[in-house]
């Protein structure tokens, strides 16, 4: 992975979490922390879609994928902290 491809990558995923966050009623964490779930989701997004053998192009289709597993991710952090 070149630098390139990874800030790439972290611009998706804030975007995505920005996305998440907003999507997401009564998540609570802040623009920071969805910024930095929409990253983490990023990586997560991208390794389920080609898991499941889904194609993806393009800048938008990335940020659907990471969408997708910044979602998944603020899921499981809400799941989490309900338990606290």
């Amino acid at each position: 992975m070149t630098l390139t491809s990874i800030l790439i990558l972290v611009a998706i995923g804030l975007v995505a979490g920005w996305l998440a966050g907003m999507i997401w009623k009564g998540g609570g964490f802040g623009i920071l922390w969805n910024i930095i779930i929409g990253v983490a989701g990023s990586f997560l997004g991208g390794w389920i879609f080609r898991l499941l053998g889904i194609s993806y192009g393009g800048i938008i289709g990335s940020i659907v994928a990471a969408l997708v597993g910044a979602l998944i991710l603020l899921a499981i952090v809400n799941l989490i902290r309900r338990r606290r």
